[in-house]
């Protein structure tokens, strides 16, 4: 991803707001509806439901109790602790750190109000979702000694350059939203990923496609970050021979461009293209493919799934399957969130949430170091909003679902 500005790299409250603000001017109507859909205009984004590793339906089930990050009002802490988050905040892709960090906001928020024995700081680091970037700002987190706890980093590219950092330093790393399936084949013992990998959603999406949606002919079309390129292995794998590998390409992260693509996918006739990467390549993307006249069926994951790309390719988004490793937000969370930030959540709100929950209820529970949060979450096990929270000694959660959204 590339590289902005090195200045301002810890954001103080005021900035994160200017940057809240952008974003949802930026935004326009892309929302997201109180049962979780995003919505562009005419259009949105709105969950269908959730497939295991075959593709199948997974049948919905009554969950336990989530967690609550208030707890029973009764925490004490030493003074002066405090915990991170690390991500885009602006940006091309500053969406997606925003609506994480406010997550964590909104967690900490209610910790605070219920437990005034215990005040925590949330300190915000913008890293631009450039690895170049993070390496510069991470080490400022780790080296700082009143963080007790991370959430992030967000993008793959920025925890793979800075992940052996942060184990180094012992701090324990949850991350909402990088999803690289080799992130916790590092051997980094502090990194907790809070959603399912890669080679989870590549299976899975690559068996809902050929399965439910019978596609026989596959454009599989991937961004050069680390993301991108990951994801794309993994569903290219999962089609197997539905997986056309004559119209298979490469686009680079910022190109607006795509007419050599175009014409290699029309020239091919698929029925279906998944495109790996973020939403402000996907959609001028789909943009240029339409107006071409393609009509396959246009696929994205995670990095796709955010209101701005409905808002930014208009009706060219309309019947989009869109994927994610993330669950959308209930009711009340939904109903908390928009109170506050004046705009409704959006994809990993409710895993910034979650995993800044966790973190907080292991501080309540007397665990104010790292070495002690961080044998807090390793031995976890308790429901969230978005689902059970349980680690595997790697880092990955030890059961993970992938969810199906359609622009409508």
């Amino acid at each position: 991803m590339r590289s902005r500005s090195t200045r301002g790299v810890l954001v103080k409250g005021g900035a994160v707001a200017m940057a809240v603000a952008a974003a949802a001017m930026l935004t326009g109507c892309g929302d997201k509806s109180s049962d979780g859909g995003a919505s562009g205009g005419s259009l949105s984004i709105s969950p269908v439901y959730q497939v295991d590793i075959s593709g199948a339906e997974v049948p919905k089930a009554t969950a336990a109790t989530p967690a609550d990050p208030a707890g029973d009002g009764t925490a004490t802490c030493p003074p002066g602790l405090s915990i991170a988050m690390a991500g885009a905040l602006t940006g091309d892709d500053a969406a997606l750190g925003i609506n994480i960090v406010n997550g964590v906001q909104l967690a900490l928020d209610q910790f605070t109000a219920a437990n005034p024995g215990c005040k925590i700081t949330l300190k915000k680091f913008d890293t631009e979702g450039s690895p170049q970037k993070a390496s510069q700002v991470i080490p400022q987190i780790t080296d700082d000694p009143s963080i007790i706890g991370l959430i992030g980093p967000a993008f793959s590219g920025e925890t793979k350059a800075t992940g052996q950092i942060i184990s180094d330093k012992g701090l324990p790393a949850l991350t909402a939203s990088a999803t690289n399936a080799t992130l916790t084949q590092n051997g980094w013992t502090s990194f907790f990923r809070g959603l399912a990998n890669d080679d989870v959603q590549g299976p899975a999406v690559a068996k809902y496609l050929t399965n439910k949606l019978a596609l026989k002919k596959v454009c599989v079309v991937a961004d050069n970050t680390d993301y991108g390129v990951g994801l794309a292995k993994s569903i290219t794998e999962g089609l197997g021979g539905s997986a056309d590998p004559n119209c298979a390409a490469s686009i680079k992260k910022g190109d607006k461009d795509f007419a050599a693509t175009v014409t290699k996918i029309k020239s091919a006739n698929p029925d279906g293209i998944f495109y790996s990467g973020y939403y402000n390549e996907a959609a001028p993307l789909v943009q240029q493919l339409r107006d071409a006249g393609v009509t396959a069926k246009f696929v994205g994951p995670d990095g796709v799934n955010d209101p701005k790309f409905v808002s930014q390719a208009g009706n060219s988004a309309k019947d989009a399957i869109l994927t994610c490793p993330c669950g959308p937000g209930p009711e009340k969370f939904t109903s908390d969130y928009k109170a506050k930030f004046s705009q409704a959540p959006g994809v990993y709100s409710v895993e910034g949430y979650d995993l800044t929950t966790i973190l907080l209820k292991g501080i309540a529970a007397g665990k104010t170091t790292r070495a002690d949060l961080l044998s807090y979450v390793r031995g976890y096990d308790g429901q969230g909003l978005a689902r059970q929270y349980k680690w595997a000694p790697n880092g990955e959660l030890t059961t993970a679902q992938i969810w199906i959204y359609e622009v409508k």
